[in-house]
């Protein structure tokens, strides 16, 4: 069974940073791409970040210049690095990978950023 792991998540302070990493586990073959999404109640999930198997990157524009998606070339990982981070940046954020048809997601960690 596919699994990807968040973590990293908590509690900062506005202008505080946090760095969030996915893992995935029981897929033999790398993929394709990996994304992170958030969500807060009330709001659709939507795409914070996202890198392509080539390394090309994606950002809402929220984020440009603020978060930094990083993928490790050997595994299945992918990083979230957020600095600067607002009270609007508060959700839980969701990793995502897909290969193929087929798209995974992880259970999804808790970034809370008070002012």
């Amino acid at each position: 069974q596919v699994q990807l792991v968040e973590s990293g998540g908590g509690a900062v302070q506005a202008g505080g940073s946090l760095r969030l990493s996915c893992v995935a586990s029981g897929i033999s073959d790398r993929l394709y791409s990996m994304a992170w999404y958030r969500q807060t109640p009330g709001k659709q999930r939507e795409l914070v970040a996202a890198s392509t198997n080539s390394g090309a990157t994606n950002y809402s524009d929220s984020v440009k210049g603020r978060f930094t998606i990083s993928r490790d070339n050997t595994k299945n990982m992918v990083h979230l690095q957020m600095a600067s981070l607002n009270v609007e940046d508060t959700g839980v954020y969701y990793c995502k990978g897909a290969r193929g048809i087929y798209n995974y997601w992880g259970q999804g960690t808790q970034v809370t950023v008070s002012p």
